[in-house]
């Protein structure tokens, strides 16, 4: 059976940037003027007309759209119904396709998230990151405390069936309370789905240079490992379960496209900076959005590099990403130590059944268990 085919657009403008973040993405001021927001989703498009040639007649219709970036609102509703309704024309939507938008809660009103719905979105992302106002000002976030829930709760109002929050946790200055509150936040929210990260101190990014400073201290391993005991207590006692280790959801609310690139699906990446997956090949876009508008304008590829993933790569991967989810890998081409289970890693009935699925306890240290896994 053919794997799915999923769309990734890469919408690479922010307001203003966090602290944290090391995505690709541009303000305003450092995107120059021969960027425009306004316009920005012709050039999307552009590409996926581009995408539709490269791939010929692959009869697969797009089963997923995950619109992320940055803050894709930016471009407005109709810039995002319009790369929408290029996908439909030129690919084609599967009958009961996921499309998802990410936003930022200041970023949408009720207005901009009934026009999305009208124009085929099933799927809206905020993030949340805390509702602790001294959480949000260390990780830079302009929103206010409140403004995530409220906006989920339009989101559900208005008729969205599929409404996740974004957590980030571990933040320096975070204490269990503040975690405690939010979790309370997101559970009078209505949502069917959450995320939560923990914070990782990314190089070159003003954040690292706070901690280098010693102006805040590190992120602990084991404050972490805390902290996601109780995220993972307080979502599963209200109905959320696990499927992926850091994603939780109502029956039925899983995020199908992310499922698509954990279990190596095939998905084209359609933005500046974006990665594809096709076939066992890997490309990327050029990450500037002047240099990627350029390069489509003109008629050529986007493409900064490519690679092609040998059975070696191929299988790392589908360990890697696989043992990620709660429905695990399958034991075959595997050698797995016993004392995996014995040090309360994996499941011991899952093993019997063939299968390799993580513990909470292998959760948090799911980065060791696949370099057992891989030898």
């Amino acid at each position: 059976m053919a794997p799915s085919l999923g769309m990734y657009v890469h919408v690479p403008f922010c307001s203003s940037r966090c602290g944290y973040c090391d995505f690709n993405t541009y303000t305003a001021t450092e995107l120059g003027k021969d960027v425009r927001r306004d316009t920005f989703h012709e050039v999307l498009v552009d590409e996926i007309r581009y995408a539709r040639s490269v791939l010929g007649e692959d009869p697969r219709p797009v089963s997923t759209v995950f619109v992320g970036g940055g803050t894709p609102t930016l471009i407005g509703s109709e810039g995002l119904n319009s790369v929408l309704v290029a996908i439909r024309d030129e690919f084609g939507l599967a009958h009961d396709a996921e499309v998802t938008t990410e936003a930022n809660p200041d970023s949408v009103d009720a207005a901009m998230l009934a026009e999305l719905l009208d124009g085929g979105y099933t799927r809206i992302s905020l993030g949340m990151q805390s509702s602790a106002p001294a959480v949000l000002r260390v990780l830079d976030r302009t929103h206010t405390p409140g403004a995530s829930v409220k906006a989920a709760r339009t989101a559900r109002d208005i008729g969205f069936q599929h409404v996740n929050l974004d957590l980030i946790y571990g933040t320096p200055g975070e204490t269990d309370d503040d975690l405690r509150r939010t979790l309370d936040d997101v559970l009078t929210a209505g949502i069917d789905h959450v995320s939560a990260y923990s914070l990782i101190v990314e190089d070159g990014t003003p954040l690292a240079r706070r901690v280098a400073r010693g102006e805040l201290p590190a992120p602990d391993d084991d404050v972490m490992a805390e902290r996601y005991v109780l995220i993972d207590d307080a979502l599963t006692a209200a109905g959320l379960h696990w499927y992926e280790v850091s994603n939780w959801a109502e029956t039925g609310g899983e995020c199908r496209h992310n499922l698509a690139y954990w279990r190596s699906d095939d998905w084209w990446g359609v933005g500046p900076g974006a990665h594809s997956h096709v076939a066992g090949e890997r490309w990327w876009n050029t990450k500037h959005p002047r240099t990627y508008a350029e390069r489509l304008s003109s008629g050529s590829s986007p493409e900064d590099g490519r690679e092609v993933l040998d059975e070696e790569q191929s299988h790392t991967e589908r360990v890697m990403l696989g043992v990620r989810l709660a429905e695990g890998i399958a034991v075959s081409g595997l050698t797995v130590d016993p004392a995996l289970v014995t040090e309360g890693l994996i499941a011991p009935d899952a093993l019997v059944g063939g299968t390799i699925v993580l513990t909470r306890r292998g959760r948090l240290l799911a980065d060791a268990v696949v370099r057992r896994l891989l030898g």
